[in-house]
């Protein structure tokens, strides 16, 4: 990822179409603007989930992988069944040591949480950052470009909407603002 908008030798509309964001947001680009100014006018246009895919194809997979799993385990709620905790576990065990194994074992605890919850999505994240998708006794096969990011942003969406639906607006402003925070750390989009 280089500093600019998108990863190299992409534009921002191209950047946009490898997001699939919908072409009420696409419409939404103005030829001048920045990725700043793009993401600000899809929040006040309300396309969330458009703006939650742009922040997570904008972010190395690693921190995004992080902001999947702060967003999903914050929908979780304090006690959260089994399956969802050992799913958010394995995604933290991830993030803190990214082997292998932790990758494999975190498509094993999406499985069990549900590929349609966060913490699901967030782990899903986790096997698709790398290394080969097919069982590790077959010759190898790398995940499709950006698949990982298309998890990441599954979690964030599903942890907007999967309680209090009605809260989905603010809780969409508090997560890109979050995914916002980590974009300015890294200093992707240059200062802030």
């Amino acid at each position: 990822m280089t500093t600019t908008a998108v990863p190299a030798a992409r534009t921002l509309p191209e950047f946009c179409a490898l997001a699939q964001l919908g072409d009420e947001s696409k419409a939404l680009l103005h030829a001048t603007d920045g990725p700043r100014q793009y993401l600000r006018r899809l929040m006040e246009a309300e396309q969330f989930a458009d703006a939650v895919r742009f922040v997570a194809h904008a972010l190395p997979t690693r921190e995004g992988i992080w902001w999947a799993w702060v967003c999903a385990r914050r929908a979780a709620g304090a006690e959260p069944p089994p399956a969802i905790r050992a799913a958010l576990d394995a995604t933290e065990r991830w993030v803190t040591q990214p082997t292998d194994e932790n990758r494999r074992l975190a498509m094993r605890m999406a499985e069990a949480a549900g590929l349609d919850t966060p913490a699901g999505c967030a782990a899903l994240a986790v096997f698709f950052s790398g290394g080969s998708i097919a069982p590790p006794e077959s010759p190898p096969v790398p995940a499709p470009e950006f698949v990982s990011a298309k998890a990441i942003a599954g979690a964030v969406i599903a942890s907007a909407v999967v309680t209090e639906p009605e809260k989905a607006p603010e809780k969409f402003h508090a997560f890109v603002a979050q995914g916002l925070e980590v974009v300015n750390k890294l200093q992707l989009w240059g200062a802030a």
